[in-house]
């Protein structure tokens, strides 16, 4: 018994998994998406090369403050980035978060 015990204290054998770093940064990407707010925003966002905000906000009956705090969440865990162009805000997906996105928010079915 003391040996099964030993053995499986130690790191050998172990699969690389995620490193620290990697993991706090995924679990961050996966809190943001975990609002369905979010996730129908990130959605949105990712079907087009960049949206205004004057265009998201009337797909949600959100408040505008309460949009831009989801979107500001996005932004964030670096999900999207915007700039700002006279008085509204563009969203996009950055190149580091399309690979991320387009996994997650594949919408065909998986199932037969």
């Amino acid at each position: 018994m003391v040996k099964v015990l030993e053995r499986c204290t130690t790191a050998e054998g172990a699969g690389p998994g995620l490193g620290e770093a990697e993991a706090t940064r995924l679990a961050a990407v996966f809190k943001a998406l975990g609002d369905p707010v979010r996730l129908r925003m990130a959605s949105m966002i990712a079907a087009a090369p960049e949206l205004c905000v004057c265009e998201i906000t009337p797909a949600f009956d959100l408040s505008s403050a309460t949009v831009s705090h989801h979107l500001k969440t996005l932004r964030e865990a670096g999900l999207v980035d915007c700039e700002r162009r006279g008085t509204f805000v563009y969203y996009w997906i950055p190149p580091q978060a399309q690979n991320i996105l387009a996994t997650l928010l594949t919408t065909e079915s998986h199932h037969p």
